[in-house]
């Protein structure tokens, strides 16, 4: 029975680039006949501190407790056929255990999440640190196989890996949990919504100036679904803590999902993990018309594509207005989602990378 060894870098069931992601396929693995072994960076008590203020000695501990659960896994690691890196081996400093990493392993399969080559609209401090460059490179270029889930990015990490060996995986979902309420929801007073975690909340803020406006023009509720925090004077906000118990009952709240981003390079690398899930819950979204969105959606079909803030407003406006324009839009999204980004439609793609690399000597 080939083994693997899964080295992430968060608890399973957490992190929306895992979850939905190879995560949910490790039971297929399994089935398929993988004998498969997870080990993550960090612990769910880390997890529950790495992103709020403060908890210095908790992360600390934490940060030691990853690293030596990554010196046993360097110990064990020639006993697997396959070791599945996500992100990284290690978040700080050198690439040295990644280098350990490709010095022991049979094989390696990289999944590769974000840009994290690029520097300009990358995030900085400790976000920074998490992404390095060094590492990611490192891994890049030795890999027996490199995953992404950006269109944007096969070409050129392509150019990167020494075998050329760069395969396009969208995020998924289960579309037979994640779909369309089947109770109706207020026409009156529609709600918009926005999904994500803490590290995304940089890009929320640059739609509080429209949603502001928006407020002052008609009556809507707009809900965050996340881990953080937040307030938006004005305007008629609730803020949800995600959980999985909660997150499919918390999406079919939603009439219209948002999905904003800036116009720089780092968000090429970007999944459209968010447009994703909007679909599959048949709301209709609103997308920054860059990167994969714009390969995702069909602008005034599925979804919808704007550039300025003028654009954002008046699409809101519209949709908040038109009810019928969202119950169509949402319905062809659910269509789009049940045939591209189902954990039917991919499911097999990871299995036929892991035979492919078992293949190679």
């Amino acid at each position: 029975m080939p083994s693997i060894l899964i080295l992430c870098p968060y608890p399973q069931g957490v992190a929306a680039g895992q979850r939905l992601k190879y995560e949910q396929y490790l039971d297929q693995w399994r089935a398929a006949g993988f004998d498969v072994t997870v080990s993550s960076f960090m612990d769910l008590a880390l997890w529950d501190r790495a992103y709020r203020r403060g908890h210095y000695l908790g992360k600390a501990l934490g940060t030691l407790r990853g690293h030596l659960r990554r010196l046993r896994d360097l110990a064990r690691i020639r006993r697997y056929d396959i070791v599945y890196v996500a992100m990284w081996v290690t978040p700080f400093g050198t690439p040295l255990l990644e280098w350990l990493a490709r010095r022991l392993a049979k094989r390696i399969v990289y999944d590769i999440e974000d840009n994290l080559l690029s520097e300009q609209g990358a995030p900085s401090g400790l976000r920074q640190l998490l992404k390095g460059r060094a590492k990611a490179r490192l891994l890049l270029e030795r890999a027996d196989q490199v995953i992404t889930a950006s269109p944007f990015m096969v070409e050129r990490y392509r150019t990167i890996n020494r075998r050329g060996a760069v395969t396009l995986i969208y995020p998924s979902v289960d579309t037979d949990a994640f779909r369309p309420s089947a109770t109706p929801r207020d026409p009156a007073k529609p709600v918009i919504g926005w999904t994500g975690t803490f590290s995304s909340r940089p890009y929320l803020d640059l739609l509080r100036p429209v949603l502001c406006e928006l407020a002052r023009r008609i009556d809507y509720r707009f809900v965050v679904i996340g881990n953080f925090a937040y307030d938006l004077p004005g305007v008629d906000l609730e803020v949800l803590t995600w959980s999985a118990a909660d997150e499919v009952a918390q999406m079919q709240r939603l009439d219209v999902g948002l999905y904003p981003l800036p116009d720089d390079d780092w968000v090429l690398g970007k999944a459209g993990l968010k447009v994703i899930q909007y679909m599959a819950f048949g709301i209709a979204s609103v997308s920054s018309a860059i990167g994969t969105a714009t390969l995702q959606v069909t602008d005034g079909v599925d979804g919808f594509l704007v550039r300025t803030d003028e654009e954002w407003l008046a699409m809101l406006e519209r949709l908040c207005h038109d009810a019928e324009l969202r119950h169509r839009v949402g319905a062809a999204a659910r269509q789009v989602a049940v045939a591209t980004y189902s954990r039917q439609a991919t499911g097999q793609q990871y299995l036929s990378v892991l035979a492919s690399v078992l293949a190679t000597d």
